[in-house]
């Protein structure tokens, strides 16, 4: 986030892809695309490509990370060494761990795990291109990977991000934007409880800024669930 774009960000009312400040990145979601899973999804945001996939509940090992009240959650965020354009290094890093911890937070809030006590639930979501905003379109491939498990839960959990490009705020940010934008905001939010599981912060906003980005991106997470139920649905009514 920040320096400067060698090319105007914003031209005419218009952002460099052609978008309007509200309008988001095309999204593609599948539910069941891999056999061995108990669960997973398949992911295309703009040019971010993400897959998720659930194992469990099943036994946990080692077994003294068992809880005897409920079952222990385990969030794997992963981007693959060739999901960047300058080669990742392989392996879980500062970034990837912090992300994988905040996932997790926001799933634990809608995941009944009291019905699986001693129990671990795995949900590994691998970044498999990248191009911004892969937190956001990484819980939502885990969200439905875990609907997509049979996993009891208050409902799903929604993602976008809003943020702040040459002083304007627009919703759905994309790689330039990401770069060279001025902040970003991305959140989760569970529709049923009308809960924010996730906010994060990058950028300086004022107080306005800040509530009309998350009025932006709290409208993006909204149209991203009815796409999430729509994957599921779809994929049921094929079997």
């Amino acid at each position: 986030m920040g320096g400067k774009s060698n090319v105007p960000l914003i031209t005419k009312g218009k952002r460099l892809d052609g978008r309007k400040f509200d309008e988001m990145r095309p999204i593609k979601i599948e539910a069941g695309v891999i056999n061995r899973a108990d669960g997973s999804c398949y992911l295309e945001w703009g040019k971010n490509k993400v897959i998720a996939a659930v194992y469990g509940p099943r036994e946990l090992h080692p077994k003294h990370l068992q809880q005897n009240t409920q079952a222990t959650l385990r969030c794997r965020y992963n981007m693959a060494p060739f999901s960047v354009p300058d080669r990742k290094r392989p392996g879980p890093d500062r970034r990837s761990t912090e992300i994988s911890m905040v996932i997790r937070e926001a799933f634990e809030r809608v995941v009944m795990l009291n019905e699986f006590p001693t129990s671990g639930i795995d949900v590994f979501m691998e970044v498999l291109q990248a191009d911004a905003g892969t937190r956001i379109a990484a819980l939502t491939a885990g969200a439905v990977a875990l609907a997509d498990a049979g996993i009891p839960m208050k409902d799903l959990v929604a993602g976008c991000a809003a943020g702040k490009v040459e002083g304007e705020i627009v919703l759905d940010l994309d790689q330039p934007e990401d770069n060279f934008g001025d902040g970003d905001l991305p959140i989760a939010y569970v529709p049923e409880k009308d809960e924010i599981v996730l906010l994060q912060l990058d950028g300086d906003f004022t107080k306005e800024e800040f509530e009309k980005a998350q009025g932006l991106a709290l409208k993006g997470a909204k149209k991203v669930y009815e796409l999430q139920k729509a994957a599921l649905k779809a994929k049921y009514e094929k079997n």
